[in-house]
């Protein structure tokens, strides 16, 4: 019989002794061509596809964004002092650096001078590469000097260009993040998409393009996309290498660029810390990032010349502080529901005394005073105590700093982001405390992270990270005006991921019982990546034979199913065929299934040659049918049209009357003499039957 199987390799042990000639299909099979290659080219066709569309996508971007800026300012036809001008504020200052760069007769005087500033701060003498993230106008300026473009682009181009160019990174960033959640580069073509649309609420890169934002969110972008990737299980050694390496350049990168990249990573590191401790993310891979945050980190002090604020920072005080609290609680993941519980609360405060203790011991070695204005900021905005603070007030007062405006959610709401943030947060929160408290509870079970019984909710670890990412940067967000711009792009791509993602869909079904891999494109997914293989070698076998031992005339019947397969394969007469839509061939079909009911050899001889019959193909799968309950197998319902009743255990309706004959598939089997001299066997396998009948009348 016909059957779709798992590819395997068979050993010759594992062929019957019964049936040697099954040994010819085996060499056959193992001489199939594989479908490694075809997935191989599909898998290459799909990443070239998403990945050409990405590098679109960003530099339409680029583009889109660079033409709002010139028609906005005309920024072609004004002065050069009008450009300089239209970097405002602390713009204009980064913005200074660059051009005094270009302007010092040599690159070494240049940046001698940025070390021995004496022009920022009057009467006083500042190294502006310590007190200041100006690396990338450094950067800039010698890669002006030194490429062969100043007859061609003037220096501010150079620079904004720069800039906007960062922007296609950026996106492209957000595309692959979304790719990479989803499985599919449609939801990163709806992150862009949304990133476009919303680009009031996403970026403002625009009008204020020197702001270090500008330069550290597309390195912030690509260190949570190559985070993501990390964190997925089972990745190859060198790809797990590779990504590190990549996770490094960009964590370095941002904390190169933006003076407020500690208080970011120290998010990250508080939504690492969620995960590990509530064990939906493998400790080894949330100790690595923390050594990656510490490491990039002190790397921009070293470049920075020791800048005290990055030494004294919250970040590297808190994840100094986990190490030592794993240390000293190495039975964290042990114990029951409350066990747990409680052991993660004390776990919880033992980091965050340690945190500020260190912090505390290292401002005090430092004599560190810079980011004071901050926590005094941070005291003030939520209450903890009236400040007469002139710094604290004077961000107090910014509408930078406040709190989110609420016409922002009605303008996230017109391109129905919004909407769609929501929808895929509530089901990944639940999500989320479900996986949450089955961890905590089950602490005897050695499944490792990401892998739960089949059937029971789950969620992936990058998953987990982007949700938890998700959250505190909304709450950032909504406490800080001027931050929104970490989390709106962030919900782009989650969004987005959740509307094109499977494992979405699959977890909302999952909730309300409905889950069927079958119900959806999920299970196609799961059908593309199952290798199996076309197997029916009786069928082959009997086609085979027909062809070989039969006249091209010959008329065969049999059931409909394998008669359009004789057809098909050998271009024999049939007597009988599936396309149902005729009385004259119902009434025919319905004779020639008289090979499978309790009737006379007579009988049946006399009805097949009455269509001209002269092979008959008898399956032992119809014979002796067992795949419907009794009354509808295919013999049940001949008896019942005959009048006789039906064979096994059950009731018959009283109408119904013993058959004067066995049943006609299985007493010709016996080569009793009425058989032989109307019917003779000619081929035979595990599934088919084929007789020859004699013409005599």
């Amino acid at each position: 019989m016909m059957s779709i199987r798992q590819r395997r390799e068979i050993r010759a042990t594992e062929v019957s002794e019964d049936f040697p000639a099954q040994e010819e299909n085996v060499k056959l099979e193992n001489k199939l061509p594989s479908g490694c290659t075809s997935r191989r080219l599909w898998k290459i066709l799909s990443l070239t596809i998403g990945g050409t569309i990405a590098l679109c996508i960003g530099l339409l971007t680029s583009v889109y964004l660079a033409t709002l800026h010139e028609n906005d300012l005309w920024f072609s036809n004004i002065k050069e002092v009008e450009r300089e001008i239209s970097f405002r504020t602390e713009c204009g200052l980064y913005y200074s650096y660059y051009k005094q760069m270009l302007q010092a007769p040599t690159l070494v005087q240049g940046f001698r001078g940025l070390i021995y500033d004496n022009k920022t701060e009057s009467m006083k003498t500042i190294n502006l590469l310590q007190r200041m993230n100006i690396y990338q106008e450094v950067f800039l300026s010698i890669l002006y000097r030194v490429l062969p473009i100043q007859k061609y682009l003037e220096p501010v181009y150079f620079y904004i260009y720069t800039l906007f160019g960062l922007q296609a990174i950026y996106v492209t960033a957000l595309y692959i993040t979304s790719w990479l959640l989803s499985g599919t580069w449609l939801s990163g073509l709806l992150a862009a998409f949304w990133y476009v649309t919303n680009r009031i609420d996403t970026t403002r890169v625009e009008f204020t393009i020197p702001l270090r934002e500008n330069w550290a969110l597309p390195f912030f972008a690509i260190q949570i996309a190559a985070i993501t990737y990390f964190l997925r299980p089972n990745l190859q050694p060198l790809s797990e290498r590779l990504t590190l390496l990549a996770i490094f350049i960009s964590t370095f990168l941002f904390s190169l660029t933006w003076q407020f990249n500690q208080f970011m990573m120290l998010m990250q590191a508080l939504v690492l810390f969620t995960l590990d401790s509530l064990d939906m993310l493998p400790a080894v891979k949330a100790t690595w990032l923390y050594g990656i945050q510490i490491t990039s980190l002190l790397l921009v002090c070293i470049l920075q010349f020791f800048n005290s604020m990055i030494l004294g920072s919250l970040l590297i005080s808190f994840n100094l502080s986990v190490f030592v609290a794993r240390k000293l609680q190495k039975n964290l993941k042990t114990g029951s529901f409350l066990n747990r519980l409680g052991k993660l609360l004390l776990h919880l405060f033992m980091v965050l005394c340690l945190t500020l203790f260190l912090n505390n011991i290292i401002k005090k070695i430092l004599n560190l005073k810079s980011d004071e204005h901050i926590f005094k900021f941070l005291k003030a905005k939520f209450g903890l105590g009236a400040t007469r603070d002139f710094d604290a007030n004077l961000y107090l007062c910014e509408e930078a700093f406040g709190l989110l405006p609420f016409n922002t959610f009605g303008r996230l709401s017109d391109t129905l982001l919004f909407y769609a943030y929501v929808f895929v947060l509530s089901i990944t929160v639940t999500v989320a405390f479900v996986v949450a408290f089955h961890n905590l509870s089950d602490s005897t079970s050695q499944q490792s992270v990401g892998k739960m019984e089949k059937g029971t909710v789950n969620l992936k670890p990058e998953t987990a990270y982007n949700l938890i990412h998700t959250i505190l940067f909304g709450f950032l967000a909504l406490s800080t005006m001027r931050m929104k711009y970490l989390w709106t792009s962030h919900m782009c791509v989650f969004a987005s991921f959740g509307l094109c993602s499977p494992e979405i869909w699959e977890l909302l079904l999952k909730s309300v019982h409905l889950y069927n891999p079958k119900r959806f494109w999920p299970g196609m997914m799961d059908e593309l990546s199952e290798l199996r293989e076309f197997y029916d070698p009786d069928t082959v076998e009997l086609m085979n034979w027909i062809n070989s031992n039969t006249p091209r005339k010959a008329v065969f019947a049999g059931s409909m199913q394998l008669l359009a397969g004789v057809k098909l394969c050998t271009g024999r007469t049939l007597t009988n065929h599936p396309h149902y839509e005729d009385s004259s061939l119902r009434e025919r079909t319905r004779a020639v299934y008289q090979i499978y009911a309790k009737r006379a050899p007579e009988e049946v001889h006399a009805l097949l040659r009455s269509f001209g019959t002269d092979y008959v193909i008898l399956e032992d799968s119809i014979c002796y049918e067992r795949r419907h309950h009794r009354g509808c197998r295919l013999r049940d319902l001949l008896d019942i049209a005959n009048g006789h009743m039906m064979d096994g255990p059950g009731e018959n309706d009283p109408d119904l009357k013993p058959a004067d004959h066995p049943r006609f598939c299985e007493e010709i089997k016996r080569n009793l003499p009425p058989y032989v001299a109307h019917f003779t066997r000619v081929f035979q396998n595990k599934t088919f039957h084929v007789y020859k009948l004699s013409r005599n009348k």
